[in-house]
């Protein structure tokens, strides 16, 4: 079972689930979830890996300061936690906005990381630049730009946090009941939480759409094994998944998780799981 610590990291408290013994394996949530959202693939992948699942700066039961929500020093925030805990070489594997931290780690780093798995989405840049009625990736996520506001989300989220996180556990997720709601809620409850968490969608534009224009103009590209996985109900479907990550990766694979919405790790652990293990097997 998953140990609960927590590291202090120059000052930033991180809490992080922990189980297993071996090459180091770092799983990233996205929003709005915590760690906990691995729970039912950590025991299988620490077989043969030391998973690591943190809550990311602002989540969870994890300091919520109030700046550094920017992909960069996020990913720097989960590379000092690798570093503490011993290792300089890890595989990472993100869902939604931790999959954004997951790439700016890979693209920060690349001689650090030997795989990425990113799970429902697609690079960030690629959001903005498809951000039109034709794919309907502006209707799918009109949250990213209400997010962006400066007090009003926390203001109209923060008078009923269940009613508001409902809509989206109900919007996009195929099986509901896999996830545990209550949980999350809970979390997102915490004083600061909510602020947080649309600090790092605060963050997309213009620090990480600047840090990723940056990258894309210098031509750099991941050069580490990458796998995709996308749900079919969820947002990304409606895209040519692989296509894109191989503008931004030389050697992608992927899969769409059938009968799945956003939440593919709590939706359809079996599948995902068996993705990973394959991918984190190749030679």
């Amino acid at each position: 079972m998953a140990e609960s610590r927590t590291a202090d990291l120059d000052g930033l408290r991180m809490h992080y689930l922990i189980e297993g013994d071996g090459p180091l394996l770092v799983l990233l949530h996205g929003w709005p979830q915590t760690g906990h959202c691995w729970r039912k693939v950590i025991p299988a992948l620490a077989e043969q890996h030391t998973v690591v699942a943190p809550d990311l700066r602002g989540y969870g039961r994890t300091d919520k300061p109030a700046s550094g929500y920017d992909k960069r020093t996020m990913a720097a925030d989960v590379r000092r936690l690798a570093h503490t805990l011993g290792h300089r070489t890890l595989s990472l594997a993100g869902h939604d906005r931790g999959a954004r931290v997951a790439h700016r780690y890979a693209l920060d780093h690349p001689d650090e990381v030997e795989r990425a798995a990113f799970l429902d989405i697609i690079p960030t840049r690629e959001m903005w630049r498809r951000y039109d009625m034709t794919t309907g990736l502006a209707l799918g996520t009109w949250h990213w730009t209400f997010h962006l506001q400066p007090d009003l989300p926390e203001l109209l989220a923060g008078a009923d946090v269940r009613a508001y996180l409902g809509y989206f556990f109900e919007k996009w997720t195929v099986r509901r009941a896999e996830l545990e709601v209550e949980e999350y809620v809970r979390a997102f409850s915490q004083p600061g939480a909510l602020r947080a968490g649309f600090d790092d969608y605060r963050a997309s534009f213009p620090d990480d759409a600047a840090h990723d224009d940056a990258d894309w103009e210098a031509g750099r590209r991941l050069e580490m094994p990458v796998l995709a996985l996308w749900g079919s109900a969820g947002l990304p479907s409606r895209v040519p998944v692989l296509d894109i990550w191989r503008e931004y990766a030389r050697d992608v694979r992927g899969a769409e998780i059938p009968d799945c919405g956003h939440f593919l790790q709590e939706e359809r652990p079996d599948l995902v799981l068996s993705h990973l293990r394959e991918f984190l097997a190749r030679g």
